[in-house]
C-alpha cells in the first residue's frame, strides 16, 4: 500500500475502522470509571474556622462599643499568621492529625484549619479537636488577645475525589486516540495491495476497469 499520510487518508482510514474505534473507546471509557468507581479510595474534605482578635488597650474600650478599627484588624492578621506557626508545630496539635492531611492558613484574621482523609467521620473530628485545642496553644504562647470557633467542621456527605466522570472522559479521549491511532499503524503495516487506488498510485498509471473474481 502507499506509505504516504494524508489528512484525506486519515479520514477514509477512520470511516473504515470506525466500529473498531468506537468499541475501543467505549472499552477504555468503561475501563476507566469502573477503576475510578471502584479501586479509587474515595477521599473526603472538611473545614472549620477560627478567628483572632488582638486588642490594645485603646481598641478595648471601643470594643465595648461594638467597633474595632483599622489598626486592630492588621494587628490581628499579623498575630493570627504568627499564631498559624505556632499550630503547625505544636505537639498538641499535631498529634491530633490521625492520619490525616491536615492544613492551616489564614485569611486576615481568620484561620481555617481544613482536613482530608479516607473518613469523613474521622476528618470532622480531627478538625473540631484541633480547633477546640487550639485555644489552649494561644493562652500558652500569648499574653494578650483571643481567639474563638467562627464556623465548626460538618461531616462531609460526598467525596471530593475521585471525579467518575472526569475520569470516564479522560478514558474517553485517550480511547479515541488509541483507537485511532491503533488504525492508522495497522493500515501503515499493512502490505497487501488493494485494487484501484494502490496499483495507481504505486505504479503511476490509470485504472480502466478490473477483472472480478468469480471463484469467491
Amino acid at each position: 500500500m502507499p506509505t504516504n499520510i494524508t489528512i484525506q487518508r486519515i479520514l477514509v482510514i477512520v470511516l473504515q475502522r470506525i466500529k473498531f474505534i468506537i468499541l475501543l473507546t467505549l472499552v477504555c471509557m468503561l475501563s476507566f470509571f469502573l477503576y475510578s468507581k471502584f479501586f479509587i479510595t474515595p477521599m473526603y474534605s472538611t473545614s472549620a474556622m477560627l478567628y483572632v482578635q488582638n486588642y490594645n488597650a485603646k481598641s478595648q474600650s471601643n470594643q465595648e462599643n461594638g467597633k474595632i478599627f483599622s489598626s486592630d484588624i492588621l494587628g490581628s492578621a499579623s498575630l493570627a499568621e504568627a499564631y498559624i506557626v505556632f499550630l503547625n508545630n505544636s505537639d498538641s496539635i499535631t498529634s491530633l492529625f490521625n492520619d490525616c492531611d491536615v492544613s492551616i492558613t489564614n485569611d486576615s484574621f481568620f484561620i481555617t484549619v481544613t482536613v482530608s482523609g479516607s473518613d469523613p467521620q474521622t476528618c470532622a473530628n480531627v478538625a473540631n479537636q484541633i480547633c477546640e485545642t487550639a485555644g489552649d496553644v494561644f493562652a500558652d504562647r500569648f499574653a494578650y488577645g483571643q481567639i474563638g470557633i467562627v464556623r465548626s467542621a460538618q461531616v462531609p456527605n460526598a467525596p471530593y475525589e475521585p471525579n467518575n466522570l472526569k475520569n470516564a472522559l479522560i478514558g474517553l479521549v485517550i480511547g479515541l486516540v488509541a483507537s485511532v491511532l491503533i488504525s492508522i499503524l495497522l493500515e501503515l503495516i499493512d502490505l497487501t495491495v488493494k485494487p484501484d487506488d494502490d496499483l495507481q498510485e504505486m505504479y503511476d498509471i490509470p485504472i480502466f476497469a478490473e477483472i472480478p473474481d468469480f471463484g469467491n
